[in-house]
């Protein structure tokens, strides 16, 4: 048998998912995306330990620069980072970002992406003022903890708002599919009679920020995708789902959470969710659930209360 060389072998790192036909990611390469349940944190991992990174830079600017300083802060000297961004989503503005490090950029265009390639600079700059502008912060306004990149970051999304003002009295079991911040689950279990909640989120900075803002022993937290868990038996389930998957639309996602909560939930238990208005839900809530009602239809949402 012969014995490897553990000094020789590169290690790599990809975050989210570049386009498999535009940018190739290296076997075996450690998933640093918070939206990947199970990912390492791109925040814990110690200077200079990969050889090479592969990034699918996020749309926001502040979440991307957060992520680029940090990818370039977690390689090796002349390590080599590559980034791919939509043009639409931040494609026109990586070159300059990464510059503003201290890199020199090669970059290429196709399929209206840009994928830039950069080593990484001895002595890259800015770094720390990225990474402090895209870390965890508690909103003055609400007192929430928070950090850009999670969905609606620094204000209440007026679905999740409306919908805490039409909650029914809730109790028993329950959970809260696409939890965010916790601001629903904060609403479920103002009721008394709500014996235990389940927050499940994809993100996990939001899992992390609604461990803070959700301070009730009834909360439970779920670093998971909805459409996967295995909850079963609750007697409700109050949900705002996605219709954006990684800045994509797809509106798939919120007729699969309709499902999901369907798989959940006991006989005569209780959904109760909010939808923009232009949402194609209402086939798939009745074809799930045996009763569906419309409890509010204002400012561009519909909130629906559906029994198993």
């Amino acid at each position: 048998m012969t014995d490897i060389d553990t000094t020789s072998i590169r290690r790599s790192a990809v975050y989210g998912a570049p386009p498999a036909d535009l940018v190739e990611v290296p076997a075996g390469a450690v998933q640093l995306s918070p939206l990947r349940p199970g990912a390492e944190a791109v925040e814990s991992l110690p200077d200079a330990v990969f050889d090479e990174i592969v990034v699918a830079a996020p749309p926001g600017s502040i979440e991307r620069r957060f992520v680029l300083a940090h990818a370039l802060r977690i390689l090796l000297p002349d390590g080599l980072l590559t980034v791919s961004a939509a043009k639409d989503k931040g494609g026109q503005r990586l070159r300059g970002e990464l510059e503003a490090f201290g890199c020199d950029v090669a970059e290429r265009f196709k399929s209206r992406q840009r994928i830039c390639s950069v080593r990484r600079p001895d002595a890259p700059h800015g770094l720390a003022d990225a990474i402090e502008a895209g870390a965890p912060v508690t909103l003055e306004v609400s007192g929430l903890r928070s950090q850009p990149g999670i969905f609606s970051w620094n204000r209440v999304d007026p679905g999740t708002s409306m919908l805490c003002r039409h909650l029914p009295k809730l109790a028993g079991k329950g959970a809260d599919l696409g939890a965010g911040l916790g601001i629903l689950s904060i609403a479920a279990l103002a009721s008394p009679s709500v014996e235990a909640l389940t927050l499940v989120e994809i993100d996990r900075r939001a899992i992390e920020a609604a461990r803070v803002n959700v301070a009730d022993p009834r909360a439970h937290f779920l670093w998971a995708d909805a459409r996967q868990t295995a909850l079963s038996d609750l007697d409700f389930v109050v949900s705002n789902p996605p219709f954006h998957a990684e800045g994509i639309e797809d509106r798939g996602l919120g007729q699969a959470f309709i499902l999901a909560a369907g798989r959940m939930l006991r006989r005569s238990g209780l959904l109760c969710l909010v939808a923009n208005r232009h949402m194609p839900y209402e086939d798939e809530l009745r074809a799930t659930f045996r009763s569906v009602t419309t409890v509010a239809d204002e400012a561009g949402y519909k909130i629906f209360e559906a029994r198993k």
